[in-house]
């Protein structure tokens, strides 16, 4: 018989579960294939990643979160249960404690949908966690001290900056810039430079392979294809890391811009313990080139990437799950 506890970070890109007592026993995309005429899940996870953008006209491939919150109800809700039952399936599990990781910012509307998606996947109980906290106690910094830890998160649909001490958030700021939006940009700035149209896929292997944001950063080249606006023919272009830099500017200064304000509303104590302990970048985001010495030049503190900090969030929930207790009393 399984524990009754599961972790679930339900990120806008990726969905990680932690099985108390087992660890992190599933991550993958958050995207679903189904057929358009009978709404029938063809798959789930990374193989239904695979045909985004390449599936014939009945078959769509959905990303059911955007921005961090659900913005499809009925297949997040397929998901949720394709990828409950592939952990170990609802039966076996007979109705577990589920705690979710959410944005701070997100509404009382967000979070009821949040709750009802995991209660019909079979959850007996469903707590709401704030993502930064998980990120900042899963990247391994003691946030119960009365002390100030300040943690930038950033995932596939928002950015979580917060400052925590006495394990809770003391200041904090969510914004709707992160991961699908670098890839955003990279897209249109192709688009107008070399009238090329370009999909997701190749933006995100663009930002992955080549991808920087700081003036020293790395300088590297790719080759992409994509269709000429102009002739419709397939078109391959060759892509510079300086010109990532360019494209990905304006979001990224957004998120330096939040660092900032969060850091002007933290009590003078907290500021100079960060400027101590310095700042942990956490989430797939964190691993952009440049992203560390760009926040460290401008917030003139000094700025460290944790380690894994894809999994940041889900091992936090794991550490959390340990004390379900206590959040549900505060819940």
């Amino acid at each position: 018989m399984f524990s009754k506890d599961i972790g679930i970070d339900l990120g806008t890109a990726n969905v990680s579960i932690h099985v108390k007592g087992k660890g992190v026993v599933l991550d993958e995309p958050s995207v679903v294939a189904i057929e358009s005429d009978t709404r029938k899940v063809l798959a789930v996870g990374e193989e239904a990643r695979r045909m985004v953008g390449r599936t014939p006209g009945n078959i769509i491939a959905i990303r059911p979160l955007r921005d961090g919150v659900i913005a499809d109800f009925e297949v997040t809700d397929m998901m949720l249960k394709k990828f409950i039952e592939r952990v170990g399936g609802r039966g076996m599990f007979s109705r577990p404690r589920i705690l979710i990781c959410a944005p701070t910012n997100i509404t009382s509307v967000e979070q009821k949908a949040i709750r009802e998606a995991a209660i019909r996947c079979g959850a007996k109980e469903v707590f709401l966690e704030e993502e930064p906290k998980a990120a900042a106690i899963g990247a391994g910094m003691d946030i119960f001290q009365p002390s100030g830890n300040m943690v930038v998160d950033i995932g596939g649909g928002t950015t979580d900056v917060a400052v925590l001490s006495m394990g809770d958030v003391v200041t904090a700021s969510s914004l709707k810039v992160a991961g699908d939006k670098f890839d955003a940009a990279i897209m249109k700035y192709i688009k107008n430079k070399y009238k090329l149209l370009i999909g997701e896929r190749t933006s995100e292997d663009v930002k992955v392979k080549i991808g920087t944001v700081h003036l020293h950063g790395r300088r590297e080249e790719i080759d992409i294809r994509g269709r000429d606006m102009v002739s419709g023919l397939p078109q391959t272009v060759t892509i510079y890391s300086d010109e990532v830099r360019e494209a990905l500017w304006e979001p990224v200064m957004s998120i330096v811009a939040a660092a900032k304000t969060v850091l002007e509303r933290t009590p003078p104590e907290l500021s100079a313990d960060i400027i101590d302990r310095g700042v942990i970048l956490t989430g797939g985001g964190a691993l952009l080139d440049g992203l560390d010495s760009l926040l460290a030049d401008e917030l003139k503190v000094p700025v460290l990437v944790a380690e894994d900090p894809m999994h940041c969030v889900v091992k936090g929930t794991g550490i959390l799950l340990d004390h379900l207790d206590k959040i549900a009393r505060r819940n």
